[in-house]
């Protein structure tokens, strides 16, 4: 208090022994708040409607902290009900309290942070099938790259090595896309088991041909999908498929067109295989797949075209069919003598060293290749037509053309890796990444050459136009040439005059090669300080 009245500011003031209230004695106004007490006093002070700081309410404990891991376990639960993962919400609280030291934590980063430990939880349980990331993402709904960032760095921390975190199962995301899928949920029974088998086949030849070697899996997936549909004649679109499995779709379709082109090269072994295109070869793909399946049969030490001796195309039937006039195609099948007895050769002899033992004449192979696109063609046309008739769809029925798979192949199984790589199906490939890069780095090895008698060329005008035969050829292929209408012309672009100037300021090829253009420029011209002198160790 002031220790004045606030009705008249005398200080003339009295305390009333009675009600314990000051008084004035001029005027004899009682004053106001003049008794108050704190409510202070530790924790045997006065209790009431007064709430103390540092807890959410009268008779509460949990203090910020404790509401803080109250909320994250509250959130790990309903992540892992999301991700199928209730059982496995124990495991993923102990992950998330031993990498944040018990403290847990709140905001958009942490939802990030238990969807990776969920992920890595996933990976480490070899019983079940995890999802791939970008499902992961999509359920979660935070963006792919930050959580594949996060997953990188739990397994840094954790320290998670082979196999205690394995590889990405890559066949049992395929398997687990087929049986979830909705595009794929009219096919039932025997016909989806085959579709498996096929998909597990190609997926693991996929593998061993390096397809997907540092590529997205679930694109792969996607691709294997949309073939294997088309193999058995169900009607999918290659959108829809790579939606469902949340891939790009412009990646699927590289994915896809990487498969029909491996199929191509091994296509070649068959006889009509220089025929074989992207765009013929699904209907071929009985015959590459069949060839393939029995060739990854054969004996790992054997001779290289085992697999083709075992690999059979019912050549009897075809030629007492190449040999008779075919009434129901309208075609004279007739052979020429000399091209029957090859086909009584025995196919399970040992001494055939190639394929070139099957001396077929280029008529009879041309009719046969054309006879099974013609009966193909006219059985799928047919078909639609809705006119067929008992004999001809006993002989042309599309759905007897499933008797080529067999399923017999370990590939058709779930395979390590090391198993994969020991199987032969007619081709081995390298990375295509590695393939590109060797092109990149021959081209780049060309532009430095033809930097190099540039420069020569200059340096030395007297040794050019003496005719040298060392010069000659370069200065030719060098000459302007010109220029026709739609035609490209060769001209000296940025990265021919970055090579220029690094020679001039003596980087060694092997350096240039690699394309650290910008480093090298930093190294040797922009801080080096010295004038460059011209090196005569530049040659063409």
């Amino acid at each position: 208090m002031s220790g004045l009245c606030s009705n008249c500011n005398s200080k003339s003031l009295s305390r009333d022994t009675t009600t314990d209230r000051l008084i004035c004695d001029s005027c004899g106004f009682v004053q106001k708040f003049d008794n108050f007490e704190a409510p202070l006093g530790g924790v045997n002070g006065p209790e009431g409607t007064f709430i103390r700081v540092g807890t959410s309410g009268t008779g509460t404990l949990y203090n910020y902290k404790d509401t803080k891991i109250y909320k994250a376990h509250k959130l790990i639960d309903d992540i892992a009900d999301r991700l199928g993962l209730a059982p496995k919400s124990h495991d993923l609280k102990t992950m998330a309290s031993a990498i944040t030291q018990g403290e847990f934590g709140q905001g958009s980063w942490f939802d990030v942070f238990v969807g990776a430990c969920a992920y890595v939880v996933m990976r480490k349980d070899k019983k079940s099938l995890p999802m791939p990331i970008a499902e992961v993402s999509s359920l979660i709904g935070c963006d792919e790259y930050e959580l594949g960032r996060m997953v990188f760095r739990v397994v840094e921390f954790l320290k998670l090595r082979r196999p205690e975190y394995p590889d990405f199962d890559l066949v049992g995301s395929f398997e687990r896309a087929l049986r979830n899928s909705e595009v794929f949920r009219s096919v039932r029974g025997e016909r989806k088991e085959r579709m498996r088998e096929q998909g597990v086949f190609l997926m693991q030849c996929m593998v061993k041909w390096s397809l997907t070697t540092g590529r997205r899996p679930v694109a792969v997936v996607a691709a294997v999908l949309v073939f294997v549909a088309e193999l058995n004649e169900v009607g999918v679109r290659i959108e829809d498929v790579a939606k469902e499995v949340h891939a790009k779709v412009y990646t699927s379709k590289l994915r896809y067109k990487e498969l029909l082109e491996a199929l191509v090269k091994v296509a070649q072994v068959l006889p009509w295989g220089k025929n074989v295109t992207t765009k013929n070869i699904v209907k071929n793909a009985p015959f590459v797949i069949q060839y393939m399946e029995q060739k990854s049969m054969s004996r790992p030490g054997g001779k290289g075209n085992e697999g083709l001796e075992r690999f059979r195309f019912d050549l009897d039937d075809v030629a007492s069919e190449c040999l008779r006039k075919d009434v129901e195609f309208g075609t004279d099948m007739t052979l020429v003598d000399d091209d029957f007895k090859y086909f009584e050769l025995d196919f399970d002899r040992r001494d055939s060293d190639n394929v070139d033992s099957l001396k077929l004449s280029p008529e009879c192979l041309s009719m046969i290749y054309t006879k099974f696109s013609s009966a193909v063609g006219y059985a799928k046309s047919s078909r639609e037509s809705g006119e067929v008739h008992r004999r001809e769809r006993r002989d042309l029925d599309i759905d007897n053309c499933t008797e080529w798979w067999s399923g017999e192949s370990d590939l058709s199984k779930k395979l390590l890796l090391k198993q994969i790589l020991e199987k032969d199906v007619g081709l081995n490939a390298l990375p295509p990444s590695f393939v590109a890069g060797c092109e990149v780095y021959k081209k780049r090895r060309e532009k430095i050459n033809a930097a190099k008698r540039r420069i020569d060329r200059i340096m030395h005008p007297l040794i050019s136009d003496s005719g040298d035969s060392r010069n000659n050829s370069s200065v030719d292929c060098e000459q302007p040439r010109k220029k026709r209408k739609g035609a490209k012309v060769n001209v000296i672009d940025w990265e021919d005059l970055i090579i220029e100037t690094l020679l001039l300021h003596q980087v060694k090829p092997e350096e240039i090669e690699k394309g650290h253009y910008n480093t090298l420029m930093d190294l040797y011209v922009f801080n080096s300080g010295i004038i460059p002198e011209f090196p005569e160790m530049i040659e063409a």
